[in-house]
């Protein structure tokens, strides 16, 4: 059966509603919590070994080991922390070349972690030295016979969760309030981008999201992939749902119209447009009225800046006006550019083929520019145009053979989405109840 989307719940509901509610919730509970198993992620490779013994710190056992933790400091290299830990200066040589597959242990950065084990603190000689470059994995340098180095990958837990929310301030605060990591508003962006405006959220805005979360050790480490979003303003719900098969790939809208636009909005996230397209702009440093035939992005030093679509870069270059600066055709009809760089992307030059989103510059300031800004050009049939106002080509549609294998995997996502509101309603009117009913 086909769903139609369900329009925004008003607060207040009545109990008997919330009860026909969960008549229907219950007629899906048993798949929501049969097809949201924890996972787990992990690869073996070559000199690369999971962690499985949870008794265990770093391979050992911490009530037979002394266990110093450290944290590398502004300028300390680690020949300096071998030598001063007891491994002579061939000792740390051969640790160099073991490790030299592995990690280059003349690049590690101050606060990073490392661990010291001994069989008793008094000792002069440690058993092994442990480095922790990230909190994914760890190095283990054992010096107990032969010098040994490993990487071990740490186990990592994705769990599938759910968040609803409603925007009082910003979008940013209404994440950070429920503790969930602001950089899911980067795959809210991409899951909504045809249908949702994120440079204009509005207060009382709502939304509700399914997505992975990841674990080690029982603490979060981050984010996974957004399976399912809901983002509700004054033109009403739009929805989002994560789908893969062999002919499709990425997140598709209610009706499976793919989410991805051929170009996106603006080169730099979440900024904001200082200067428009203007044919009779004043130019704030050459004192006189000149065509600005581009639009401003202002961001700060170092912003990532985005090709707009996928391309091949044709220049990349600096000229006095214009800065450092990459220009990318598209296709046969469409080129852009984006002036001031502070710096251009490692791999970015002249033939370099670009994905839409991926990184080709940092903000900068360079050329002609009175602060830190991304001046985005787009052209058309050769000829400058203002990008906001043009009716781009819409993204290719899904497969007619393919929709309803995709409206089944929409239902179910989607169930997940109000069975957990319907839930936390529930949770609300029953406490209200509660506090109204009289004996």
């Amino acid at each position: 059966m086909e769903l139609t989307p369900p329009q925004p719940k008003k607060l207040g509901k009545r109990i008997t509603d919330i009860l026909f509610s969960l008549a229907i919730a219950s007629a899906v509970i048993y798949s929501y919590h049969t097809s949201a198993p924890v996972i787990q992620v992990g690869t073996q490779e070559n000199m690369i070994h999971k962690t499985s013994e949870t008794s265990l710190v770093f391979g050992f056992n911490p009530d037979s080991v002394h266990i110093e933790n450290n944290v590398i400091r502004k300028n300390e290299i680690f020949g300096n922390i071998l030598s001063q830990n007891g491994l002579t200066t061939n000792l740390i040589l051969l640790l160099e070349h073991e490790a030299k597959e592995i990690f280059n242990i003349r690049s590690i950065r101050p606060g990073e972690k490392y661990h010291v084990i001994k069989k008793h603190e008094c000792d002069d000689k440690p058993l092994a030295i442990v480095y922790e470059p990230d909190k994914y994995k760890y190095i283990v340098c054992d010096l107990r016979e032969d010098v040994k180095v490993k990487l071990v990958e740490k186990e990592v837990q994705t769990c599938e969760e759910f968040i609803e929310g409603r925007i009082e301030t910003s979008l940013w605060s209404a994440l950070e309030e429920k503790g969930i990591d602001p950089g899911i508003i980067d795959l809210m962006e991409d899951a909504l981008s045809s249908s949702v405006d994120f440079y204009h959220t509005r207060n009382g805005d709502e939304f509700k999201l399914i997505f992975e979360n990841k674990y080690i050790d029982g603490e979060s480490v981050g984010v996974g992939k957004l399976l399912a979003a809901c983002y509700t303003n004054e033109n009403g719900p739009n929805y989002s749902f994560l789908y893969k098969s062999k002919n499709e790939e990425g997140y598709f809208d209610f009706e499976g119209r793919p989410a991805k636009k051929t170009f996106l909005k603006a080169p730099v996230k979440f900024s904001r447009i200082s200067s428009s397209y203007n044919l009779r702009r004043f130019h704030p440093i050459k004192g006189k009225t000149i065509p600005h035939l581009g639009t401003d992005y202002a961001a700060p030093y170092g912003t990532e800046i985005r090709a707009v679509a996928d391309g091949v870069v044709t220049a990349a270059a600096y000229t006095g006006g214009n800065g450092k600066f990459v220009k990318i055709k598209h296709d046969n009809t469409y080129e852009t550019q984006y002036l001031h760089m502070s710096r251009f992307a490692k791999g970015i030059k002249n033939g370099t083929r670009v994905k839409q989103g991926e990184t080709i510059g940092y903000v900068g300031s360079t050329g002609l520019a009175t602060g830190p800004h991304v001046c985005f050009r787009f052209w058309k049939n050769g000829r400058q145009v203002n990008h906001l106002k043009e009716k781009l080509p819409a993204a290719l549609p899904m497969n007619m053979t393919e929709l309803p294998t995709y409206f089944e995997h929409r239902d179910k996502l989607l169930f997940k989405l109000n069975l957990e509101t319907i839930k936390n309603d529930m949770a609300e009117a029953a406490k209200n109840g509660q506090g109204n009913t009289k004996p």
